[in-house]
């Protein structure tokens, strides 16, 4: 059957088969579009309703709000935050050997630190991976990360390599937020957050580097990381406070 026998459309409708002329065409690219309802953007939010924060660009929860896991506090996450509470002593006496003059001590003194803030690092990692995440595990990491870094604060000043001024401010700041957990604990933990951890981190590399029995250039890079360390111990402190009292602000745990 040729297209000369094949029936067309009824009187008054277009032929599918046919293209639009061109100024139809036209006229309906630039027709405007209607605009579309913005979608809400979802939240994520814990159990009792409370959002859970985001941070780009990872787009990642932040380790202060992932919830705890109903598991053993007897997990190796824990184990390697007790692990660290240990080797506190062990680093204070190579530190403090010999008044702080023998150099043997002090490179002793550096790995043992090395090794304790290497396990600041995995047993958050693990936690979160293989979900071991316990409140007794976020109250116990912060305060041996202040454990830690009290002793070697202390001792750095006792050896006259940091001065005591910048011991006092940012072991005032640890108590105080450690006083902060106490006031807080019948409403939920106040865990460490982001920035407390990137204020660890640079006091770790600033106090390693004191640590090392270096001078010239490893100093002058010792004091600009404990400068920028010491901004934000003081701006995470401040945020601690206001973490505190939204925390306040729930309902009382039984």
């Amino acid at each position: 059957m040729t297209d000369e026998h094949l029936p067309g459309p009824p009187d008054g409708e277009p032929d599918p088969g046919r293209r639009r002329p061109r100024a139809a065409r036209e006229q309906r690219a630039t027709r405007p579009r209607e605009p579309r309802e913005p979608r809400e953007p979802r939240v994520l939010r814990h159990a009792d309703g409370t959002p859970i924060r985001i941070h780009a660009p990872e787009l990642r929860p932040d380790p202060a709000d992932i919830p705890s896991q109903d598991v053993s506090n007897w997990n190796i996450a824990n184990v390697l935050t007790m692990l660290r509470i240990a080797l506190v002593p062990l680093f204070g006496w190579l530190l403090l050997a010999k008044g702080g003059d023998d150099d043997a001590y002090r490179y002793g003194a550096f790995a043992v630190f090395f090794i304790a803030s290497i396990t600041d690092r995995i047993d958050g990692d693990i936690a979160r991976a293989r979900g071991l995440v316990t409140d007794f595990g976020k109250m116990m990491d912060p305060i041996a990360d202040k454990a830690l870094m009290g002793m070697a604060l202390i001792g750095l000043s006792l050896i006259d390599r940091v001065p005591w001024w910048v011991t006092v401010v940012i072991l005032v700041r640890e108590i105080g937020v450690t006083l902060l957990r106490l006031w807080v604990i019948k409403y939920g933990v106040l865990p460490a957050s982001r920035g407390g951890k990137l204020k660890t981190f640079l006091q770790a590399i600033a106090i390693g580097l004191f640590v090392l029995p270096f001078g010239g250039v490893f100093v002058v890079v010792a004091w600009i990381v404990m400068a920028v360390a010491l901004v934000i111990t003081v701006a995470t402190g401040v945020d601690y406070v206001f973490r505190a009292l939204s925390l306040r602000r729930r309902p009382a745990r039984a």
